[in-house]
């Protein structure tokens, strides 16, 4: 009987340090995937205050692909988020969406020394950002 606990207990030990590492990562250890945004207008170093792409067609294009690689894995596929980051198909269209959209994804969040979204301004580029904000707004929902 022992012996059998003894055996239980490894296996359950193993199977944590296994899995705890990745879940420990969960939010903090993203490594933010390029974007190829040939066919768009540079925008420069200082960011718009309001998306310069709004119903560029190359943009939607382009931030489809940019989600699906850089956000779907906290957000969801298609925007649908499954609890763990918000649903970004309700985000506000225009520029008071613009504007808390810029600010979260230049500083990221975090709370209580915790990253629930890192900060993808300087890695991505605001014309890979707003080409991302272009295409949520072809899904969004009210």
């Amino acid at each position: 009987m022992n012996a059998r606990i003894l055996r239980i207990a490894a296996a359950v030990g193993l199977i944590g340090a296994v899995a705890l590492p990745g879940l420990v990562y969960v939010h903090g250890d993203v490594v933010p995937q390029a974007v190829d945004t040939t066919g768009l207008e540079k925008l420069g170093d200082k960011w718009r205050d309001s998306n310069p792409y709004r119903s560029n067609q190359r943009a939607i294009e382009i931030g489809s692909s940019a989600f699906n690689q850089n956000c779907a894995r906290c957000h969801g596929l298609g925007a649908v988020s499954g609890g763990i980051a918000p649903d970004l198909r309700y985000l506000e269209k225009g520029d008071a969406g613009d504007e808390w959209f810029k600010e979260r994804v230049i500083n990221g969040s975090i709370r209580n020394g915790v990253t629930y979204m890192p900060a993808f301004g300087e890695a991505l580029g605001q014309e890979a950002l707003w080409s991302i904000r272009s295409w949520l707004e072809t899904v969004h929902e009210e």
